[in-house]
Formats: structure tokens, C-alpha cells, sequence
């Protein structure tokens, strides 16, 4: 449908970000205003199908973990998901604004394929290791409210001009004339991962444990 079928005024449908995508269509004229931008919405109607299916892939893969007699199973899954998702990339481009399926396919495919490798190693191996996957697991609702919350003060903080917060840590720390802009990115992420991180091990060992 959103790649095949023309809208209503005869436009060819596109998988771009465009006015003339069926996602964005749908959700213009059903939602109206009430879109997260005037002619895109990331969390949309038609979108919001596909990650549902996303969601489902994660609770069957879970609800039947201890009920396959091999892990090789998991990771059989795993790469049929992937294979899946790159063939029908093909006809149905990898797109995240609109949860396309083959997105759906390649991110429940990595997402099974991880779990398949950490499962092996700590649970059938019995190595020791991803306590901080425990510190951030026990306040993860907390952490990621906490991310949205600081992300948009930053935005919405400004510095001078059309500058904001965001944007001056990044150059004042990140950005240097002997790192590549790709590699500034890359550090100012690791940072901002590391300061999460650090939260949620923290919280740990105060035993401060916030649910909903």
C-alpha cells in the first residue's frame, strides 16, 4: 500500500518524508494539528501497526526462551529475521519515520540475535558479566524519562542566537580540528550513554528503585 497504491488525487505514494506518503497522509488528514510536526508524525497511525508487531516478536521469542531444547534455535530465528527483513528491503525500503516492516524484521532480528548471544554466554556458558544491564534495567522507566526530560531542556535552553545547550556542549567538548565530525558524533553519544549509565548504577547502590 504505501509504496503501490496512488492516494486519492492520483500522486504516486512514496517512502520518503514527503506529503505524498500514505503514512504521513493518513495521519494529516485524521489527526490534523494534532501531529507531532504539521506534516509528520514518527508515532503515527498506520506507524504505529508495525511496532506493534515489533513488541509482539519480543514477547513470543520470550515466552517460548525455555521452551527450545537448543539455543541454536534462537539464533536460527534471528538470522531468518534478518535475511527476511534484507530481502524485503528490496521492495520495502529500511525506514524508521514510518516503522516500516523491513525495519521491523532487521531491528526483531538484532534484538533476537543479542539476546541469543548473552543468553549463551550467562546463562549456558555462566560467564560473568552485564551487571550494568541490571543497574539500568531496575530504574528504566526512571532513566528514560530522566533522558527525554534533559534532552529537551537542552533544546529548549539557549546560549546566544539559534544556539541551545545541546548545540554548545557539542562543539565547545566534542567538536575538535583533529576529529572527524563522524567521530565527534560518536563521542558525544558514548558520553551521553556513560552519563545514563552512571545514573542507573548509582541509583543501585542507593537502592533507590522508582516504578510505575
Amino acid at each position: 500500500m504505501l509504496g503501490f497504491i496512488p492516494l486519492p488525487d492520483g500522486t504516486l505514494s512514496t517512502f520518503d518524508k514527503a506529503p505524498n506518503n500514505w503514512a504521513n497522509y493518513i495521519d494529516l488528514n485524521i489527526l490534523g494539528k494534532h501531529m507531532w510536526q504539521a506534516d509528520y508524525d514518527p508515532e503515527g497511525l498506520l506507524s504505529t501497526i508495525p511496532s506493534i508487531v515489533t513488541c509482539i516478536s519480543g514477547v513470543l521469542v520470550a515466552k517460548h526462551l525455555d521452551h527450545f531444547k537448543s539455543i541454536k534455535y534462537l539464533f536460527i530465528i534471528a538470522f531468518i529475521l534478518l535475511a527476511s527483513g534484507a530481502v524485503f528491503n528490496i521492495w520495502f525500503p529500511l525506514n524508521k519515520a514510518i516503522w516500516s516492516s523491513s525495519f521491523v524484521l532487521i531491528t526483531s532480528g538484532w534484538a533476537t540475535l543479542i539476546l541469543a548471544v548473552v543468553y549463551y554466554l550467562k546463562d549456558i556458558r555462566q560467564i560473568k558479566f552485564g551487571n550494568i544491564f541490571k543497574y539500568v534495567g531496575m530504574n528504566a522507566i526512571t532513566i528514560y524519562f530522566l533522558s527525554s526530560f534533559i534532552s529537551k531542556t537542552m533544546y529548549l535552553t539557549k546560549t546566544g542566537g539559534n544556539n541551545n545547550l545541546h548545540s554548545f556542549m557539542y562543539n565547545t567538548f566534542f567538536v575538535q580540528s583533529f576529529l572527524s565530525d563522524n567521530f565527534s558524533s560518536l563521542l558525544y553519544g558514548v558520553a551521553v550513554v556513560a552519563f545514563y549509565l552512571s545514573i542507573g548504577y548509582l541509583m543501585f547502590r542507593k537502592k533507590i528503585f522508582i516504578k510505575v
